[in-house]
C-alpha cells in the first residue's frame, strides 16, 4: 500500500462504496411491483425474500474469517460475481423458485460483501500512516451511500416513466441498468482495490473456518452475560420485522392509492431520492439528539416515532400523504441508526467487537424474513394497510429495550460522580453510523 497515499486510499474507498450501492437505489422502487407484474403474490414474494435471511444468517460471521484468511479483494470479487449473476437471473425470474434462487444468491453476495471493503480501507490507511484519522472516510461513506441511493432511485423513476423499451417492460428497465452498473462496480473493484495479502492458501482458510464457530459462540456468550447487550441486539428483531413495511409494502400501498403500478413506480423514484436525502439529514441531526435527549432515550423515542410514520403510510389518503410519511420514516431511520450502533459499540471491547456487530446484523435478517412472509400474508388477506399497522406496532414496541442501556449508563455516571446523562455528546458515532449502513433489509443488496 506504500504506493498510495491516505487521500488516494480514501478516494478509492468512497468510489467503490458508491458503486456498491448505486444499483440498489435503482431496484428499491420497482422490485415488488415488478414481481407483482410477473404474477407473484405478496406471500410468494415474502417466501422468496426469506431465502436471503437464511443464507446471511448462516454465512455472515464465517465469511468475515474468510476475508481475513484469503484477503479482502478475492472475497469482494467473488461477492460481486455472485451479485452480478443474481441480477441477471432477476431479469427473467417469474416464479417462486426462480425468485427464491435470486434472493439466496443475494444472501451469499451480502454475506461476502459485508465488511471487507471497510476493513481494507482502515487497514490500508493505517499501514500508510498509523496516526491517520480514518473516521473521516467512514463518515463520508455514509454520505456517499445516501447520495448514490438517492441518485439510483431518481434514475429508476425516470426509466420507468420513459415506458417500455422494445420487449423490456418499464419496470424491468431499471434492473437492466442495475446489472450494467454491477458490472462496472466489479471492474472498478479489480482496478482500484490494491491489497498485499499476508495470509493466503488453503491452510489459512481452514484455520479461519475452524476459528469462526468459536468466535460466534463467544459473541453469543457476551449476550448471555450482558442484559444491556442482549436488549440492544433484540431491538434488531423488531426492526428487521418492521422494516418490511417501508421497503416491501410501501410500493404496493402507493400503487393501491394511485391506482396504477407504473405510475406508482415513477413516483417512487423521486420520492426515494427525497427519502434517502432525508435519511442523511436525520443522521446529521444525531449530535443534536445526543445533546438534547441522550443516546438511549433518543433511540427509544425514535423507534416510537418511526412506528407513527408507518401508521401514516398505511392510513393517510392520497399519494401526497403516503409519500410525506415515507420520507419522514427515512429521516427517523437515518437518525436512529447511529444512536443504536453507538450504544452497541460502547458495550463491546476487545477481539469480539466484529463478531458481536455481526450477530446484531444477523438478528435483523431472520426477523425480516418472517416479516416478509407474515406481513405479505396479512397484506394478501386483510389488505396492505392492515399489514403496515402490524409492522408499525413491531417497530414501536422495541422502545423499552433501550431502558437497560439507559439505566446502566446512569449508574456508571453516578459512580463516576458525573451528571446522570447516558452519554457524552462529544463521543464519536462515526464508526457506528458506517457499520449500520450494512443492515439494509429486503431489497437485493
Amino acid at each position: 500500500m506504500s504506493t498510495l497515499t491516505v487521500t488516494q486510499i480514501r478516494r478509492r474507498f468512497l468510489v467503490l462504496h458508491g458503486l456498491r450501492w448505486l444499483p440498489v437505489g435503482l431496484l428499491i422502487p420497482v422490485f415488488i411491483l415488478l414481481m407483482q407484474e410477473r404474477g407473484l403474490s405478496l406471500t410468494q414474494i415474502g417466501l422468496a425474500v426469506a431465502a436471503q435471511g437464511v443464507v446471511v444468517l448462516a454465512l455472515e460471521v464465517p465469511t468475515g474469517g474468510l476475508a481475513d484468511a484469503l484477503g479482502r479483494k478475492p472475497v469482494l470479487v467473488v461477492a460481486n460475481v455472485v451479485g452480478l449473476a443474481s441480477l441477471a437471473l432477476l431479469l427473467v425470474a417469474d416464479s417462486l423458485v426462480l425468485l427464491a434462487t435470486v434472493w439466496a444468491m443475494q444472501g451469499v453476495f451480502r454475506a461476502l460483501d459485508s465488511g471487507p471493503l471497510e476493513s481494507w480501507y482502515v487497514d490500508s490507511t493505517l499501514a500508510v500512516d498509523p496516526d491517520a484519522a480514518y473516521e473521516k472516510g467512514l463518515g463520508q461513506a455514509g454520505m456517499v451511500l445516501g447520495l448514490c441511493m438517492a441518485a439510483g432511485a431518481l434514475l429508476s423513476g425516470g426509466l420507468v416513466a420513459l415506458g417500455p423499451v422494445g420487449p423490456v417492460s418499464a419496470l424491468t428497465t431499471p434492473v437492466v441498468v442495475a446489472l450494467l452498473l454491477q458490472a462496472i462496480a466489479l471492474t472498478g473493484l479489480l482496478a482500484l482495490l490494491v491489497e498485499q495479502r499476508s495470509a493466503v492458501g488453503t491452510d489459512a482458510l481452514r484455520s479461519s473456518l475452524r476459528q469462526a464457530p468459536r468466535m460466534v459462540g463467544e459473541a453469543f456468550g457476551l449476550l448471555r452475560r450482558s442484559r444491556v447487550l442482549l436488549a440492544l441486539v433484540t431491538v434488531e428483531l423488531f426492526w428487521g420485522f418492521g422494516m418490511v413495511t417501508f421497503e416491501n409494502l410501501l410500493p404496493v400501498r402507493l400503487a393501491e392509492v394511485v391506482g396504477d403500478a407504473d405510475r406508482a413506480a415513477a413516483l417512487l423514484g423521486p420520492a426515494s431520492t427525497a427519502a434517502w436525502l432525508a435519511s442523511a439529514g436525520g443522521a446529521a441531526a444525531t449530535p443534536l439528539l445526543l445533546r438534547w435527549l441522550g443516546a438511549a432515550p433518543g433511540a427509544a423515542l425514535l423507534r416510537v416515532v418511526q412506528g407513527i410514520t408507518v401508521v401514516g403510510m398505511g392510513l393517510l389518503a392520497g399519494p401526497v400523504g403516503v409519500l410525506v410519511a415515507f420520507v419522514a420514516c427515512y429521516a427517523v431511520h437515518g437518525a436512529s441508526n447511529p444512536l443504536h450502533m453507538g450504544l452497541l459499540h460502547r458495550q463491546v471491547d476487545g477481539p469480539y467487537r466484529t463478531s458481536v456487530i455481526s450477530v446484531n446484523s444477523m438478528m435483523a435478517m431472520p426477523a425480516a424474513a418472517v416479516g416478509a412472509v407474515l406481513l405479505g400474508f396479512i397484506g394478501d388477506r386483510a389488505g396492505v394497510s392492515t399489514a403496515m399497522l402490524v409492522g408499525a406496532v413491531a417497530l414501536a414496541v422495541a422502545a423499552p429495550l433501550y431502558l437497560p442501556a439507559w439505566r446502566a449508563a446512569r449508574t456508571a455516571a453516578s459512580a463516576d460522580g458525573q451528571p446522570g446523562r447516558d452519554d457524552d455528546p462529544a463521543r464519536r458515532i462515526d464508526d457506528g453510523q458506517a457499520k449500520r449502513t450494512e443492515v439494509s433489509g429486503n431489497v437485493p443488496v
